[in-house]
């Protein structure tokens, strides 16, 4: 009698679990990647497979242009909160999509006009944008994910981070991301509430 309330238990206990599971995968946001411009299928298709890593959630566009508007022509660059204000309306409210470019991207920053930036997001939102331009050649494919990790976090509502070796650190208008190692114990906590599945 025992040995058989200890199976239904044991049944009961893996049924629950495996309901946990399905809706930590339901109450996980849509990660839309939207490819900007000449933005390479190549690299785009890489960046799904990362994501999908974190969150099977992950739905790949066709590229489409830079907004209309967007364009800085003094710099010869485009402005990401333009392009954030643009494609945050393109998506659901089950969604948050991250633009990539190839091109330099800008915003304003303190007294600032046109401060060149790798990546921005809004905080919480529901639109980040990252750019290529500013990232080591040698280790381009490593950092853009790392970068694309990090917008993304900010969507879901993480600032930066003090601690240098956490992905979501301020770049403080350089490049540390080869410092970066991965969340830290905190914004890997924070994330996990949000469903990202991070180890």
């Amino acid at each position: 009698m025992k040995y058989g309330v200890f199976i239904l238990l044991f049944s009961l206990c893996s049924c629950i679990n495996k309901r946990d599971n399905e809706n930590t995968v339901k109450s996980q946001k849509v990660i839309v990647i939207q490819p900007l411009g000449n933005f390479e299928p190549k690299q785009s298709q890489k960046v799904l497979t990362e994501i999908k890593t974190i969150n099977p959630n992950v739905v790949l566009r066709q590229n489409i242009d830079f907004p209309e508007k967007s364009f800085y022509k003094p710099r010869n660059r485009y402005r990401a909160d333009s392009i954030i204000k643009n494609l945050k309306n393109s998506i659901g409210s089950d969604s948050v999509i991250v633009g990539l470019s190839h091109f330099d991207i800008s915003t304003t920053k303190n007294n600032i006009k046109d401060w060149g930036v790798m990546g921005l997001g809004y905080m919480p939102g529901k639109a980040c944008v990252v750019s290529d331009f500013r990232l080591s050649k040698k280790h381009r494919n490593s950092q853009f994910y790392k970068l694309v990790l990090h917008e993304l976090g900010h969507t879901a509502g993480l600032p930066h981070c003090k601690i240098k070796t956490c992905l979501m650190r301020d770049a403080e208008g350089g490049n540390p991301l080869n410092e970066e190692k991965d969340f830290c114990k905190s914004c890997k906590s924070f994330l996990k509430n949000k469903g990202w599945q991070l180890i």
